[in-house]
């Protein structure tokens, strides 16, 4: 019998409904015939894999001292679990209610959680996903305290109202005994006790329960005669309480600052009273009141004095000062300073049971923001070192990249240069919180996550096998000086906060160059070396991107005139005069606007870089005539040529980091031709600018900036070089042959006048000078979607194209910058915010030697083609389909002795030989994505061959090429929350999943995708989600997580001594079925509380295992609820009943009384 697939069924559908959205352009071949492609959607298959980082708002805290895993729930119903190194866990409660207390049924392989909205639920821990067995949900009674004896199967549950109900954790069912707050307090206090803040029992007596109320009374309930043994009232109210292990004595916290001392069977005043923080005065009065003690544990040890460690209750003197931990122990008094707010503590004993010496040896905090363990075994007590990536946000991620099976010898070498960053002072005791084991996965190729945050640092993380650990950190902000003080800030800042922020940033594996791109319109180029430097000079290169019109235009007034050519004056672009020859300084007063200053100020004294990431030189943005540079919306660098290129709304650059020269600055307009056939003419010279007014001219000589307009064919450029005498670099750029395209560009012309020397630099400004002209426009490279038209015909366009328009990606490759080529060349792809594909071709000798010796030339080739929304990736395929990445440089070291550098140039990865093409026939795909669409074209023949509408009301923010299953495929996310797969190059839809709505701008800033079905994203401002499209390692999944609970054996019961057992003095057990258990204590409401079965439970997987069970569940609860509400209306007949019995017999009474009474003796 042939089986049956319903995923195939599906994508025939699928491929139906979409054939008029995915068009081939006619009489070209379909996928089928140009390549073979084996992606199909059943590689495919969404879902999360692991969550890293500090557990956002974290609530709660608990810990189970067998298992040894630390559970932490959140504000918004997460749970996470850590235990060793690399064993951490997430849960999440489907109401999203916070959590307000954990309880660990210890060495059970189960948490019970009580949330905000009235609800308990027990978690299994003994599979790699856990999940929820039961849920019970209160109707009646806010819940505001829980407590689990250990080895005990009865939850004690505390309410608002001040009552305490018992729940049984194995079914999770109500008992009937229920101790009411009216029982429990004195029948004299007219006043409400407030909710129940505290429940335990005695260690000593099972059968002894400690109740604390809220307005400062605590009850000692005895269980077994359902009555209050002793009361203790304080006037403060409680916060806590603790037991000493013997049962005699408890200390409770106040919101007064103090602690008192409970001697058990003297209930009429504390024993002791302290105030840990406040004044004693010398008169003998009580001392002054300080914060709240907002939680105390006293615990004890066989060879010393107790421990006391309380969080809170400082003096209320103390303002602004930081929360801290106090540590009592004997006669000493630690405080312990805290990064961030105290949410909770736990200190961790080497016994589970409350009846024997704790021995406490570790303080588990948690803070806000924080996850700090204090040693209380050595002197000072130190903190351990945590294991786990919990500082993502130790300074807010502004950007993310994901690098899946990169090259093996990178994370190697990036934890050699990070280990010796790493901080002194740490305990030298293993970390306490080592339960768990790590999963068995197949997966063990390296993953790398960089981060880029707001102080300007960078993370570099070893993301393998489903893990995360720090390997290095790189602080940006050393290359600049720093503000001292608010009155020494810069006033060229364009942003209030975090000035070296980063903005987006470039990394190339093979050769290990890094360029990071700020928000201060600063771009830093890295080389990777594992020998110390010291630089004395940081290298400065300051470039002026403007864009300026004007209606008259002229050649240089001091120089050299470009020639032109005659030019209609209804399609005239003006060009603007080139500056006087003599350098001017930046300007920046009060008498006119600021202009050729950059925002930060690099630093002028030597600097130290340590092994790793070393700087090779910073490119800033200077301010042009009062107005700031643009922040900088694309990068990409090419270590085989030894150029970075970086673009903002102005247009692009491109750098040389090499020889530390700026190549070429083109605004954005210029890198289109124009419809029509266009030529310039020449103008009069312009008459010199004024001082004042910076470097930007106007028609009638003012600084209007009403009257002042920005041409996109003229940009003035200055850098700073490490080296003096006059420069001269001529920029010799050709367009190819005009045989099959009939336009042509005139060269640019670079002048490096002589600049003023100062502090051992040379100053110099470049101005060049574009004329692009175009006789006839080529009709293949515009697409029919254009939103707006292409005419260079009005200056108006231009000044709308330049206020809309920015540069968004790059993409450098071998391909063919003239339509119909033979040979492949050196070549720039371009995209715009707009939707324009545009190809710069580069005439560049790879090398690094050869390349100092070549000249250097650009040539803009036009628009590609157009797509709707902004261009996000760009990739190119081979005629195989396998993508060509753009060539690089393996890595060497720059700090390398000569014979170890000529050693390594002989292991040098060479470029791939620049494919060639036949006559008519097409080698090369070039992939394309924007927010709206997908498009391959045939290269060299620029034809669109295959087009793809992605989303028509959305839009997608993030899109990558990537390589899934041995070939390569599109991903993209959408803002409407979808994620889909397009395969290449037929743009075929394989994936398309309803997963995560855009709710913050924070996920689209982080979102990215990697090769291998890997991607993440920041799901808060302090964990990263990994998830995983691809079916391979969905199916692995449960091999490569981790394991939580491990086989373990209690610890054996304290041993009672011959005279305790003898005389009755050990710990007393109690039988709590019997006081406890239905046959006893009778059945609950059902109106209290109502069972929910737990999606982990026999009954959740029973009615989720088909379609009827599914039904017959549902009858379920119904008949519960029906049952509920029956039991409901039998109460209410029984209450009705027996107050009808009630008075029946006040007047059968009445009439007994009265019976034979005469009228005149009633």
């Amino acid at each position: 019998m042939k089986k049956f697939n319903i995923r195939k069924v599906l994508d025939g559908l699928t491929a139906a409904s979409s054939s008029s959205s995915t068009t081939a352009q006619p009489g070209t071949p379909r996928e089928n015939d140009v390549v073979q492609e084996t992606l199909q959607s059943e590689h495919f298959q969404l879902c999360k894999t692991v969550r890293h980082g500090f557990p956002y708002q974290p609530s709660s805290m608990a810990f189970d001292p067998v298992q040894k895993i630390l559970a932490v729930g959140t504000q918004t119903g997460a749970l996470r679990l850590f235990g060793r190194a690399g064993v951490e866990c997430y849960c999440q409660h489907e109401s999203g209610a916070a959590v307000i207390q954990l309880q660990f049924l210890i060495n059970e392989g189960a948490l019970v959680s009580a949330l905000a909205d009235d609800s308990i639920h027990l978690w299994n821990l003994r599979q790699k996903i856990p999940a929820i067995l039961h849920s019970l949900k209160f109707n009646r009674e806010r819940i505001t305290y829980c407590h689990l004896p250990f080895q005990s199967k009865w939850l004690y549950i505390g309410s608002e109202r001040g009552n305490i109900h018992i729940v049984n954790v194995e079914s999770f069912t109500l008992s009937g005994y229920v101790i009411m707050w009216n029982k429990a307090i004195e029948l004299s206090t007219k006043t409400h006790p407030g909710p129940v803040v505290h429940i335990s029992d005695n260690p000593m007596d099972e059968g002894k329960l400690l109740i604390g109320f809220e307005c400062g009374v605590v009850v000692l309930w005895d269980l077994k005669s359902k009555k209050a043994d002793y009361r203790y009232n304080y006037d403060e109210a409680i916060h806590s309480v603790a037991w000493h292990h013997e049962g005699k004595q408890f200390v409770c916290s106040h919101s007064d600052g103090t602690l008192t001392t409970w001697n058990i069977r003297a209930p009429a005043k504390p024993a002791q009273i302290i105030t840990p923080h406040g004044k004693q005065p010398k008169d003998g009065k009580k001392p002054e009141p300080c914060k709240p003690i907002l939680k105390v544990e006293y615990k004890t040890t066989r060879a010393g004095d107790p421990f006391m460690v309380l969080s809170g209750g400082l003096s209320y003197d103390t303002v602004g000062r930081r929360a801290c931990l106090t540590v009592m122990h004997g006669k000493s008094t630690a405080v312990l300073e805290m990064d961030y707010p105290i949410v909770d503590f736990i200190t961790l004993c080497e016994t589970p049971y409350p009846n024997d010496f704790q021995e406490p040896y570790a303080v588990v905090v948690l803070l806000e923001k924080d996850l700090v363990v204090i040693d209380l075994g050595q002197i000072g007590y130190p903190i351990f070192e945590s294991p786990y990536p919990l500082s993502i946000h130790e300074s807010p991620v502004t950007c993310c990249e994901y690098f899946a099976d990169c090259p093996s010898e990178l994370i190697p070498a990036l934890y050699s240069v990070g280990s010796r960053q790493k901080r002194q002072g740490y305990s030298k005791k293993e970390w306490p919180i080592s339960g768990g084991n790590w999963g068995q996965g197949t997966q063990t190729y390296p993953e790398i996550i960089i981060t880029g945050h707001a102080d300007g640092s960078i993370k570099f993380w070893d993301a393998s096998a489903l893990m995360l650990q720090v390997l290095y950190k790189l602080k940006t902000a050393k290359v600049f000086e720093r503000a001292r003080g608010k009155e020494e800030k810069p006033s060229t800042d364009i942003v209030d906060e975090d000035p070296f922020a980063i903005q987006t940033l470039f990394w190339c594996p093979e050769s290990r160059m890094l360029c990071v791109a700020g928000v201060s319109a600063h771009v830093i180029i890295y080389r990777f070396s594992k020998q110390e430097a010291t630089t004395e000079v940081v290298q400065l290169l300051e470039v002026r991107m403007q864009c300026e019109f004007s209606e008259a235009d002229s050649p240089d007034p001091g120089g050299e005139q470009t020639p032109t050519l005659p030019t209609s004056a209804a399609s005239s672009s003006p060009q603007e005069a080139e500056p006087p020859n003599q350098l001017t300084a930046g300007v920046n007063s009060s008498e006119g606007a600021r202009d050729n200053i950059p925002c930060l100020q690099v630093r002028s004294s030597p600097l130290k870089q340590s092994p790793g990431y070393q700087v090779e030189l910073v490119v800033q943005l200077v301010w042009v005539s009062g107005e700031p540079p643009q922040q900088i919306t694309s990068l990409a660098v090419n270590s085989s040529f030894g150029l970075v290129v970086f673009g903002n709304s102005n247009g692009l650059a491109v750098v040389d980091y090499v020889q530390k020269t700026l190549l070429l600055n083109l605004g954005t307009s210029e890198l289109y031709s124009p419809s029509d056939p266009c030529q310039r003419q020449p103008r009069s010279p312009r008459k010199p600018r004024q001082p004042s007014g910076g470097f930007c001219d106007s028609n009638d000589g003012s600084n209007n900036s009403e009257d002042r307009c920005k041409s996109p064919t003229s940009a003035k450029m200055s850098r700073k070089i490490s080296s003096s005498g006059e420069q001269k670099l001529d920029l010799d750029v050709s367009a190819p042959d005009a045989e099959d395209r009939s336009h042509r560009w005139s060269p640019w012309l670079c002048k490096w006048p002589v600049g003023s020397m100062k502090n051992g630099k040379l100053a110099a400004r470049m101005t060049r000078k574009l004329n692009v002209h175009r006789t006839k426009s080529d009709p293949h490279r515009y697409g029919k979607d254009n939103a707006f038209t292409r005419s260079r015909s009005s200056s108006v366009t231009s000044i709308d194209r330049e206020s809309r328009e920015a540069i968004s990606s790059f993409y450098f490759c071998e391909s063919f910058p003239r339509k119909s080529g033979s040979l492949a060349s050196p070549c720039l792809l371009v995209g715009t915010t707009q939707g324009s594909v545009m190809m710069v071709a580069l005439s560049l000798q790879p090398g690094g030697d050869q390349k100092l010796q070549q000249p250097l030339s650009f040539a803009s080739c036009g628009t590609l083609v157009h797509l709707k929304g902004g261009i996000l990736t760009m990739a190119l395929l081979d005629a195989a389909g396998t993508m060509l990445p753009p060539s690089c440089e393996a890595w060497y070291d720059p700090n390398a002795s000569d014979e170890e550098k000529e050693k390594e140039k002989t292991r040098r990865r060479r470029p791939a030989t620049p494919p060639s093409s036949q006559e008519g026939q097409d080698s090369q795909f070039a992939v394309l994505c924007s927010e709206k669409q997908a498009n391959v074209v045939a290269m060299p023949s620029q034809t669109s061959i295959y087009k793809h509408n992605i989303t028509e009301t959305s839009f997608v923010l993030r899109a990558d090429v990537v390589q899934m299953a041995g070939a390569y495929c599109i991903a993209c996310f959408c803002a409407n929350g979808h994620i889909m797969t397009l395969s290449l190059p037929s743009l075929r839809p394989l994936l398309d999943i309803n997963y995560l709505p855009l709710t913050d701008m924070r996920i689209a800033r982080t979102f990215c995708f990697s090769n291998l079905g890997q991607a993440l994203y920041l799901t808060s401002p302090t964990e990263i989600q990994r998830i995983t499209y691809s079916q391979e390692t969905c199916d692995n999944l449960q091999e490569m997580l981790s394991e939580l609970f491990t086989p373990v054996e209690t610890p054996e019961a304290p041993n009672r001594g011959f005279f305790k057992g003898l005389f009755g003095g050990g710990a007393q057990s109690l039988d709590r079925e019997d006081l406890f258990g239905e046959t006893a204590a009778g059945k609950a409401s059902r109106s209290l509380a109502q069972h929910i079965p737990g999606p982990g439970s026999m009954e959740g997987m029973k009615g989720a295992a088909s379609g009827v069970v599914g039904d017959l569940a549902r009858a379920r609860v119904a008949l519960d609820e029906r049952g509920q509400k029956l039991g409901e209306l039998e109460e209410r007949t029984a209450a009705m009943m027996a107050s009808a019995e009630s008075f029946s017999k006040h007047a059968h009474d009445m009439m007994v009384k009265y019976k034979d009474k005469k009228w005149y003796q009633l």
